[in-house]
């Protein structure tokens, strides 16, 4: 709970790195009630620097359900290494980290989105097997069109 100021420090880092900015909005208390809440929406690994101890990445995921296979699976939301500390193998730590938390829960999928653009991540991903589902495409509803969206909703019964 005391990183929550260094995951807040990384996520904006992230979307600068993504180009996007302004959209990191996420505070630090809802951080805290995401992860560390009564009822937790995400869960976060941390790396830290083994001489220093300070926080250079962190891996923020949640389960998901397939309907193809009847499990449960995990989604990375995000993966972040702070520039300074890459390829000293902490994404991989974090990575394998996940990995077995899937082994140990018995999901059979692990899963997340990379931009398009991000050749050295890919690359990365691909050098641990990762297939790339280029078929696939993400959708997201956001603001007025989530609001029209929502507002065709026929009420629930029952």
């Amino acid at each position: 709970m005391h990183d929550v100021p260094e995951i807040r420090a990384m996520i904006r880092e992230l979307a600068v790195y993504e180009k996007a900015a302004e959209q990191a909005r996420a505070t630090e208390e809802q951080l805290r009630a995401a992860l560390f809440g009564e009822d937790p929406a995400a869960f976060v690994l941390i790396a830290e620097d083994g001489d220093t101890g300070g926080v250079v990445g962190f891996a923020l995921w949640f389960p998901r359900f397939s309907t193809w296979t009847g499990t449960r699976g995990m989604h990375l939301e995000d993966l972040y290494v702070r520039p300074g500390t890459r390829g000293a193998g902490h994404g991989r730590a974090l990575l394998a980290g996940l990995a077995a938390i899937c082994r140990e829960r018995g999901y059979e999928r692990f899963e997340w989105v990379v931009l398009d653009w991000n050749a050295p991540a890919i690359a990365f991903y691909e050098s641990l097997g990762a297939e790339l589902l280029e078929e696939w495409t993400v959708c997201r509803l956001t603001g007025a069109p989530l609001a029209r969206l929502a507002a065709r909703a026929v009420p629930a019964v029952g």
